[in-house]
């Protein structure tokens, strides 16, 4: 298949300078597709790869991007890490419509549009599955939601796209507010559960998601996948495989689940914390998706569990951490955080020790 100008034709990536989008940018390429990535932010790219930098919020840029493109993966996003309902919505809900005008108006073939299991807040029971309602919790799975419904609009209106729900997303290169955990391991700090860390919590690889996108954007028709790891427990045993992994002396430990929920939340507000209404409503919360249509339909299947892609993770994370420290111009996902009150924490977790 050849574009308009003689060419292969195009997979664009939105985000493609954030965390999973760089995952998935080498992902195509190991296929041999021509990539394009749509971004505000800088990233090292494969040889080969074009890049165009502008917002998604930017309607017209976003149509020009779309020029000989078969495959648009959506991964644009403003993350819960950011605490604005106003940009939620804007880049979240306003950068899906835009997408979907251009997708249309381009004739692009498929769309795979990576969401969130936000969009199902604290469900009343697991798994989660097909019938389980969608009720978000705070504002940034309030404004996936609405990103989702545009994408179901748009398919009554003939453009093919499938969305893609990734469980809370690890791997190598993944910060953000695991950076804060990595940092405490490495510095043999007690990490927290509440209560008792026994609500059961999935997480997906990213190259166990990259894999699922690749196969979703070659199923012709509609679909909503939901993706997750298929090994996986506790969070005290994810916990404390990661500290087994690093032994650097950290240990779990339970604090009062309703006081630190109660204080995650008033730091938030405050501007203390870098956590957000969403590490608050689910930490303590059991989640996980039952895999089976998923796996069917798409003929894919998890290769890591919780605890592989921990340490994973850390092990990444070690390697490149003067890298890491010193970045500046990277997503929330590719960047270091602020530890802020977190710092206190970590200081009264220890005092006991």
């Amino acid at each position: 298949m050849s574009g308009a100008n003689g060419k292969a034709p195009v997979h664009l990536v939105t985000g493609g300078a954030g965390y999973f989008g760089t995952l998935l940018v080498d992902a195509l390429v190991k296929e041999g597709k021509r990539v394009r990535i749509y971004d505000v932010h800088d990233a090292d790219l494969p040889p080969g790869v074009e890049k165009v930098r502008a917002d998604i919020r930017d309607a017209a840029a976003v149509e020009r991007a779309c020029e000989d493109v078969e495959v648009i993966h959506h991964n644009v996003a403003l993350v819960p890490l950011a605490k604005d309902k106003e940009a939620f919505f804007a880049v979240n809900e306003g950068g899906m419509q835009n997408v979907l005008d251009a997708a249309k108006k381009k004739k692009v073939r498929k769309v795979v549009s990576v969401s969130t299991s936000a969009v199902y807040g604290a469900p009343d029971k697991n798994p989660v599955d097909d019938d389980t309602p969608l009720r978000p919790g705070e504002d940034y799975g309030r404004a996936k939601l609405a990103a989702e419904d545009l994408c179901r609009r748009a398919v009554r209106d003939g453009v093919d796209v499938t969305i893609v729900r990734p469980r809370t997303i690890m791997g190598h290169g993944r910060l953000g507010i695991m950076q804060i955990l990595f940092e405490w391991v490495r510095r043999g700090r007690n990490i927290p559960v509440f209560g008792d860390g026994s609500n059961v919590y999935q997480f997906v690889h990213a190259d166990d998601l990259a894999s699922a996108c690749l196969k979703a954007a070659e199923r012709e028709g509609p679909s909503t996948y939901n993706v997750g790891a298929e090994k996986f427990g506790t969070m005290r045993e994810t916990l404390e495989a990661l500290c087994r992994h690093a032994g650097t002396g950290s240990r779990v430990v339970s604090v009062p689940t309703e006081p630190a929920t109660t204080l995650m939340k008033l730091t938030s507000r405050l501007g203390l914390s870098p956590l957000g209404a969403y590490h608050a409503l689910m930490y303590g919360k059991s989640m996980y998706f039952d895999l089976a249509r998923t796996k069917r339909e798409l003929d894919w299947a998890p290769r890591f569990s919780n605890e592989e892609m921990f340490a994973d993770s850390y092990d990444w994370y070690l390697r490149h951490r003067d890298e890491v420290l010193s970045r500046t111009d990277a997503s929330h996902h590719r960047s270091p955080v602020k530890q802020g009150v977190l710092a206190a924490v970590s200081i009264a977790l220890n005092v006991a020790r």
